[in-house]
């Protein structure tokens, strides 16, 4: 089904179109590392409904219809979000321009399934992804969905049921011509190939999850939704060949992006996985969650590569949601209870850790850090977006409230942040009018 309207937003401050921005096709960015190499990217801004703590450097505001953790993706001049209507019982794309937060379409799907999910995790959590031609979105269950710029569904996959007590979260990558897909957590986990231009499986592979052999905090002989991973594949290029790495219930796995079969497989991590693995100055690093483990490897591996560890940690002491960034051999990342953290990359030394100010009382941070220049940016659940410097000594710039609750990663493009809250996304540029 496709919707077509064309309503005026609450909050606008016309401006010109923005022309050959930098794009952010994914919620991981352009390269998957979540790293823009934009500048003039705002340090400070603030919102508020009755305007309390004054509204600067909001470019706009385009109220959602329904909570959401999905993240936006930015190309020339549109920003896609996915969204879930009547909890569940749609499942779509929106479209806003750029320019002034206009919706100039919504596409979505009818599915009448019940879906398990966690109440903290609306479905649609899974962002888009874009290649500039077409945008593609997971809703689970109800499959993957292929849009052009116009909102005209160009093909969809059905790939079964994707049900876990917890929902789903896993985003789709475009690499080349292919759609890689991470259906799952659940009965019936798999990675599969899609043709980006007609959705047809080029290939798939099975993925069980097996409990873990050793006693984990009692997760052990469990599977009624402590296992499982909800984090995004990763493409890395190695050795003249593209490897999909991708943590599954305790291990870090990689696979051959051509046909999918499989490369390299470390033991170690914990069988409940929320981040992403990340990868940097030649080194791939996998986090698990609730407590879990931390893995760092070189690409390029063949057969069991466990003993080829750089560095393991067996157990956290934070809970961790968000995925790690690599820059100038540290790890910089956010812990769910609203801690941020810096590790030397070449020993996993924590260098420091330091909590987070709340402008609220709820300082837990969900997303994932984005970075741009030497400033790292995340936001938490009390609406406030945080600004540190990427450096091994701690520094806090600036804290930016909104005062809605964000669960989403900033997208980064052509000196504009764009943030998508629980109600609202929004557009936010240094010397924005005020509204």
């Amino acid at each position: 089904m496709r919707l077509m309207p064309c309503l005026p937003v609450a909050l606008v401050a016309l401006v010109p179109a923005v022309s050959n921005a930098a794009n952010w096709p994914s919620w991981r960015g352009p390269n998957q590392n979540q790293v823009s190499t934009d500048k003039g990217f705002p340090l400070e801004w603030s919102w508020s409904k009755d305007g309390a703590v004054g509204n600067k450097n909001i470019l706009w505001r385009a109220p959602l219809p329904e909570a959401g953790n999905s993240s936006p993706i930015v190309w020339g001049n549109r920003v896609f979000v996915t969204q879930a209507f009547d909890d569940g019982k749609r499942r779509g794309v929106l479209c806003f321009d750029r320019a002034g937060g206009r919706k100039l379409w919504e596409s979505a799907v009818a599915y009448e399934g019940a879906d398990t999910r966690h109440d903290t995790n609306p479905h649609c959590s899974a962002s888009p992804v874009t290649d500039g031609e077409r945008v593609v979105a997971s809703f689970a269950s109800a499959g993957i969905h292929a849009y052009d710029f116009d909102g005209k569904e160009l093909w969809k996959a059905d790939l079964g049921p994707q049900k876990h007590t917890w929902g789903q979260g896993s985003s789709p990558v475009i690499h080349g011509d292919l759609v890689i897909v991470y259906h799952g957590p659940g009965n019936g986990s798999s990675l599969h190939a899609l043709d980006k231009r007609t959705g047809a499986k080029r290939w798939s592979v099975p993925l069980p999850e097996e409990p873990p052999s050793e006693r984990f905090d009692g997760f052990a002989g469990q599977s009624d939704g402590r296992l499982g991973n909800f984090g995004t594949p990763l493409v890395v290029a190695s050795g003249g060949r593209s490897e999909i790495v991708l943590p599954v219930a305790n291990k870090l796995r990689a696979f051959a992006a051509d046909d999918g079969h499989a490369l390299w497989t470390c033991d170690g991590m914990n069988p409940l996985i929320y981040t992403s693995p990340s990868v940097g100055e030649g080194r791939i690093v996998s986090m698990g969650g609730f407590f879990g483990s931390t893995i760092c490897i070189e690409p390029g591996g063949k057969g069991d590569v466990t003993g080829k560890r750089l560095f393991y940690e067996q157990r956290h002491k934070k809970h961790r949601i968000g995925s790690p960034i690599i820059r100038d051999g540290h790890i910089y990342l956010s812990a769910t209870e609203g801690f941020a953290q810096c590790l030397r990359l070449s020993t996993g030394e924590l260098l420091w850790e330091e909590r987070l100010k709340a402008s609220g009382s709820d300082p837990a941070t969900w997303g994932s850090m984005v970075l741009a220049g030497d400033r790292l940016y995340v936001s938490n659940h009390s609406g406030d977006t945080l600004v540190l410097r990427a450096a091994p000594k701690f520094e806090m710039l600036s804290s930016n409230p909104v005062g809605e609750l964000s669960n989403s990663t900033p997208a980064l493009s052509d000196g504009q942040v764009f943030l998508r809250t629980q109600s609202a996304l929004y557009c936010i540029a240094e010397g924005a009018k005020q509204p």
